[in-house]
């Protein structure tokens, strides 16, 4: 059964018990990365590459995610060296490019880590994603992403893809397993 949950304010009193309960499983977080971790928009230059445009909120939700012990990757349907390159600076444990059944990929990666799918949290934003949006334990979209993965979805964000959702879900996660304070409360306090 999917939930439909308005985004969190700085209240964890509006998450419901199930919804709760789901997050306090997560022990993995993995984003599709064109429309989630970016806006979407893939610059190519003339000579053929190509650039990508990060948001830096999201990639300090992955440290302080990776500081509270939760692990972070990436499961995109392309291939960029962008993707590595951002995957290796934020010390993710995963990077899987070119899934083209990203299902089949989401469970490779989850055998090989020895996690069920109720432990993972997953952040997809088209129709491609919809599959590991269905199986995910925690299963999370961006405010702009389609329809088909808005409905597959436990939670749909306040915030755009490369505008913060990966912030919005990370943190959402840490409030939720209150290690939050553990790892930002020292930037809060004085």
């Amino acid at each position: 059964m999917r939930l439909r949950v308005t985004p969190l304010n700085s209240s964890m009193k509006k998450t419901s018990k199930s919804l709760l309960s789901r997050i306090q499983k997560i022990k993995l977080v993995l984003f599709d990365v064109d429309g989630v971790m970016t806006d979407g928009t893939i610059l190519v230059h003339p000579d053929g590459s190509e650039s990508k445009s990060f948001d830096v909120r999201d990639g300090i939700a992955v440290r302080l995610g990776t500081r509270a012990g939760l692990k972070f990757g990436f499961l995109s349907g392309r291939m960029s060296p962008a993707v590595a390159e951002r995957a290796k600076e934020l010390g993710m444990e995963v990077c899987v490019q070119g899934a083209t059944e990203k299902k089949q990929e989401f469970m490779k990666v989850l055998e090989s880590l020895h996690l069920t799918p109720d432990a993972v949290a997953y952040m997809g934003d088209d129709i491609v994603d919809v599959p590991v949006l269905r199986i995910a334990g925690f299963a999370a979209t961006v405010a702009d992403g389609c329809e088909d993965a808005k409905r597959a979805a436990h939670y749909v964000c306040k915030a755009s893809g490369g505008r913060g959702a990966a912030r919005e879900l990370v943190e959402l996660i840490l409030k939720s397993q209150k290690r939050w304070n553990d790892v930002a409360g020292h930037y809060l306090s004085g």
